[in-house]
């Protein structure tokens, strides 16, 4: 044999063995379909992962707010503050400025502004309104140990104070969307008033 052959017949084995380890193109195109199916089904888990996240903020938002407006209700009397939620805007003139807003009741309350904004709300409701959360103005005024709605008595851990404005946190799960702040401090991601006193 010689030396020529030789080399032709080493060369040969380096390349058929080279050829065994690389992948076809069918192989990495499998591997690159199955990588995409894995991350689509990741993907949801993974947002709803950063929901609870940011639902979790809003709820301790909601927490400071409660404690803002016991505060609050230390300073005058047990009374509940008199508010209302602020219109969303429109090119209309509103119909009368009075109503006080949650962002100017509590401003000297809240330790800042941006307490009053859910990290969820992507409709940008707190630029408009100056807060992502409402007011349960059937309340306004009253006394924060004897709180009753349309005539019914209740007791504080079963009425909602603030809530989210909207269903910020729906991809959490159903009925799962807004966060409520009760009367007596407690949060909760969903609405439960129970029965009367």
């Amino acid at each position: 044999m010689t030396f020529l052959a030789h080399r032709e017949r080493r060369g040969g084995r380096a390349e058929e063995s080279r050829a065994a380890k690389a992948f076809t193109l069918i192989e990495l195109l499998v591997v690159i379909a199955v990588i995409t199916i894995l991350a689509a089904l990741l993907l949801p888990m993974v947002s709803k992962s950063k929901e609870r996240g940011r639902s979790t903020a809003c709820l301790s938002n909601l927490r400071q707010i409660g404690i803002s407006l016991q505060l609050y209700v230390q300073d005058h009397d047990n009374k509940l503050p008199i508010m209302y939620d602020a219109l969303i805007s429109t090119n209309a003139t509103p119909p009368t400025n009075s109503f006080a807003t949650i962002d100017q009741v509590l401003s000297n309350y809240l330790g800042s502004a941006r307490i009053l904004r859910c990290p969820s709300d992507r409709k940008d409701l707190f630029i408009e309104t100056k807060s992502s959360y409402s007011w349960n103005y059937l309340i306004n005024g009253q006394d924060a140990d004897r709180l009753s709605m349309m005539g019914t008595d209740y007791d504080p851990h079963q009425i909602p104070l603030v809530f989210d404005k909207e269903d910020f946190h729906a991809r959490v799960g159903p009925g799962r969307g807004v966060n409520f702040l009760y009367a007596d401090g407690h949060i909760k991601n969903l609405l439960a008033i129970e029965g009367t006193k």
